[in-house]
């Protein structure tokens, strides 16, 4: 296997040929502009790994890691100090991306990842809330970072990750934009994320209105009713987010970043054709063995089909599938009253395009509806317009001046 090189064609620049190994790539990068990765950092790592190997992945991310945490250590400048904690934050969480959920190596990479992250957050005096949130038997985890005089004016953004986020991340997706511009962030993780998933062992729910509700409610018994709220969702956050609004009309404007409207559709995408014929006529043993030899050739097949078992705490591959037809918006986005921004990109490998038009179509109650579809040349044509932070930041700072405009005064 060959390792990182900057592949051009088609008009395209990929760091791997592999689409999964490139596409974590540009997530490490997309981090850079709020602190949490360098460039040659990066570089220099994916020099070491080879494409579909998920040991040298760990090994490489995990290296870089451990150098630029001693260079926190060693730093008595404690902005810079801050900083490298931010960075090996970002770099061990991505270490442990394509290990299987049972690899005894995460817990101790998804340890050093969060104390990094924290005592980061700490050391560059960057105030903010931890919220445990009671949850059934278990219970959520939620952070909430107050912006600056005058925030309580406008809109409170409150912010999910998908699939694979961890609660930490979500702080240099949006959270690290919205303090800059003066905006109170509360972010959250539900069931199927992060340490949600890793410590307490709950799945995820296509009822996502419960977490949020739950999270809402914890965090209105210690603050007051914002100006405004506006839910934002993160690639499978595209669906979670609409879905939480559909039934919360506390929410006054929802974000599908990117657009997921049908997840069985999306997942049917990825699956081989005669893997699926398979499951329709309840082979169920043929399905396992037809995928098992296309995941062999394929690194993204074989790392989505391990955590989806895991984030949906499925036994196998039948039942994921069978699971993943709750997670879509039809019949749901009609109950959509809010203003929607809907974000998507051209070259998106994961989500097809078309789900705009279906979402869009669907939100005949919504009071106000903009979709946004970014091309190859402006840079934002990947899912989550991963390379693209800013590009994002922009169309979506934008929408928020034009929607929810500051009070003069106060709600009371």
């Amino acid at each position: 296997m060959a390792r990182s090189r900057l592949l051009t064609g088609s008009g395209r620049s990929k760091f791997f040929d592999d689409q999964a190994y490139h596409f974590q790539t540009l997530r490490a990068l997309s981090d850079i502009p709020y602190g949490g990765a360098d460039t040659s950092e990066v570089v220099q790592t994916i020099s070491h790994i080879k494409a579909g190997d998920a040991d040298s992945w760990f090994d490489a991310w995990e290296q870089t890691g451990n150098r630029v945490l001693e260079l926190a250590r060693r730093s008595q400048d404690p902005m810079s100090r801050g900083r490298a904690l931010l960075r090996s934050y970002n770099y061990f969480r991505t270490a442990e991306f394509f290990l299987g959920p049972d690899d005894p190596r995460r817990p101790n990479s998804s340890k050093k990842s969060v104390t990094a992250f924290y005592e980061g957050l700490d050391t560059l005096k960057i105030e903010y809330e931890r919220l445990r949130v009671p949850y059934g038997l278990h219970y959520l985890n939620a952070l909430y970072f107050r912006g600056s005089e005058g925030s309580e004016n406008r809109a409170l953004i409150m912010f999910c990750g998908g699939f694979d986020s961890t609660l930490e991340e979500l702080y240099f997706l949006l959270v690290a934009a919205g303090l800059e511009r003066g905006y109170s962030v509360l972010a959250y993780e539900g069931p199927g994320q992060g340490s949600i998933l890793r410590e307490q062992h709950l799945p995820f729910t296509h009822e996502w209105e419960k977490p949020t509700v739950a999270v809402l409610d914890e965090f209105l018994q210690k603050h007051a009713p914002p100006a405004k709220l506006v839910l934002v969702g993160g690639s499978m956050g595209g669906y979670l987010a609409p879905r939480a609004a559909a039934f919360d009309n506390r929410i006054d404007g929802v974000v599908a970043y990117d657009v997921f409207y049908d997840f069985g559709a999306i997942a049917s995408r990825s699956v081989p054709p005669l893997a699926l014929w398979f499951d329709r006529h309840r082979l169920g043993f043929l399905l396992d063995a037809n995928v098992k030899i296309k995941s062999a050739f394929s690194p993204g097949l074989k790392w989505a089909i391990q955590n989806s078992m895991w984030a949906m705490g499925t036994p196998d591959l039948r039942s994921t599938l069978q699971a993943y037809q709750a997670y879509t918006l039809e019949g749901v986005a009609q109950r959509i009253t809010c203003d929607v921004l809907i974000l998507a990109g051209a070259d998106d490998h994961f989500v097809p395009v078309g789900q705009v038009k279906q979402f869009g179509n669907s939100l005949t109650q919504a009071r106000s509806v903009m979709s946004v579809i970014y091309d190859r040349e402006s840079g934002g044509a990947e899912h989550c317009q991963v390379g693209a932070a800013t590009l994002w930041h922009a169309t979506f700072f934008d929408w928020l001046l034009l929607k929810f405009p500051a009070h003069e005064k106060p709600v009371q």
